[in-house]
């Protein structure tokens, strides 16, 4: 089964050395730098598909046009990362495999359901990275959120078990 890595804003500022946020996470399970490195590089030699949900673009994108200092650079950094999603460059997944979950009919499910994880503290950024992460989970992918935020990572998907195959008898 194939392996998708859906991106939150937490770890991608953070690997993109975004000023003052240089880790995330809750104490005792802090994510910086090397380890997410780490954990992307060894994906990748896995064959995972990395992808970047629409909220995540956004709101780093917001945090590195607030940062104190090397804004452009690492504006620089993520425009070249929303490229290679553009085209589905390896191992980036294309965007357009997300566009369903812009739909009019997909907003109004989001509209519906996003009150009650607002009550829950669910920002409606990550309400849309779990319906990504939904998406792809419903494709057949192994899914995992790469998050700092544990209340995100509680909404990843639960691995389906295959059925297994039975044997034809003679």
């Amino acid at each position: 089964m194939r392996k998708v890595l859906v991106i939150d804003t937490s770890i991608l500022c953070v690997w993109l050395r975004v000023p003052n946020m240089d880790r995330c996470g809750p104490d005792g399970d802090f994510w910086d730098f090397d380890r997410i490195n780490q954990k992307i590089e060894q994906e990748i030699q896995t064959e995972s598909t990395l992808v970047l949900p629409l909220a995540t673009i956004i709101e780093t994108g917001n945090h590195i046009s607030q940062a104190s200092h090397n804004r452009k650079e690492v504006a620089q950094a993520l425009a070249g990362i929303i490229r290679k999603t553009a085209d589905a460059k390896t191992p980036w997944a294309a965007f357009s495999d997300q566009s369903s979950l812009w739909s009019g009919e997909a907003l109004k499910k989001l509209a519906n359901c996003w009150p009650n994880l607002a009550a829950k503290k669910l920002s409606i950024g990550d309400a849309t990275i779990k319906e990504v992460a939904d998406y792809y989970s419903q494709a057949r992918y192994e899914v995992e959120i790469l998050t700092g935020d544990s209340g995100l990572k509680a909404y990843q998907p639960v691995q389906a078990l295959e059925e297994p195959r039975r044997r034809k008898r003679k």
